[in-house]
């Protein structure tokens, strides 16, 4: 827990006292334990942010959101016990008063487009936290939108390619998969689709783009940063 910095009441030109500003209320969730450690220590030196609780999966993340009414829930896009993309959703309905900041490894652009739809209002590379989340906490605290710039640039392409080709978001994530190198098979596990659907979305993004081979497929999702790294 973050310690409470006592702070003498500040004293207006009228003599009335003022308290500070309460602090911005957080519950981190990740399931790594050296992972929500780094945050506490991380948020612990910020005198506008107080760590309440912690979580280790989706589960119990919902359980603290509903028990102790944070400002704000900092989620990691990966954990067990269910999507945390479905979870952020679920979240904002069940306990609209809580802002989401999502936190992640993953920098595919898909992936950010995917969780600020299903109402995150922050998308943060854990690679760069102890820069960026504090910030991001702020911003969702006030109801703004905070995406780290490296993705944001990225985010920006994407959302050109679902204006400009038309492609839509399932269209984008199995580009994005087949510029990987997954096959039909491989990306239909991922995406719980069948092979038969995938090669009716692939024929779909060949159509829309006018690029007729893999290759081309590869540069074109490299040039809009669909790639991540």
């Amino acid at each position: 827990m973050a310690s409470h910095l006592h702070l003498a009441p500040r004293l207006t030109d009228a003599g009335e006292e003022h308290a500070p500003p309460s602090p911005i209320r957080v519950v981190v969730a990740d399931d790594h334990s050296l992972i929500r450690r780094s945050v506490r220590l991380l948020l612990e030196g910020e005198q506008d942010v107080e760590l309440i609780a912690e979580a280790d999966d989706v589960a119990s993340a919902a359980h603290q959101v509903q028990g102790t009414h944070p400002n704000v829930l900092v989620l990691d896009l990966s954990m067990p016990g269910g999507s945390s993309i479905e979870a952020i959703g679920q979240l904002r309905e069940r306990a609209p008063a809580t802002q989401i900041v999502v936190m992640t490894m993953e920098e595919s652009p898909v992936f950010a487009q995917r969780a600020l739809a299903a109402g995150a209002l922050g998308y943060v590379s854990k690679e760069l936290a102890d820069k960026e989340l504090a910030d991001a906490v702020r911003a969702a605290a006030h109801g703004e939108e905070f995406v780290s710039p490296s993705i944001g640039v990225r985010l920006d392409a994407l959302n050109r390619s679902l204006t400009e080709h038309k492609l839509t978001p399932r269209e984008v994530e199995v580009l994005r998969l087949i510029a990987l190198g997954h096959t039909s098979v491989e990306i239909a596990r991922k995406l719980s689709l069948s092979p038969r659907t995938v090669e009716t979305h692939r024929a779909h993004i060949h159509r829309k783009l006018g690029l007729a081979t893999r290759a081309e497929l590869v540069r074109y999702a490299l040039r809009r940063g669909l790639l991540g790294h």
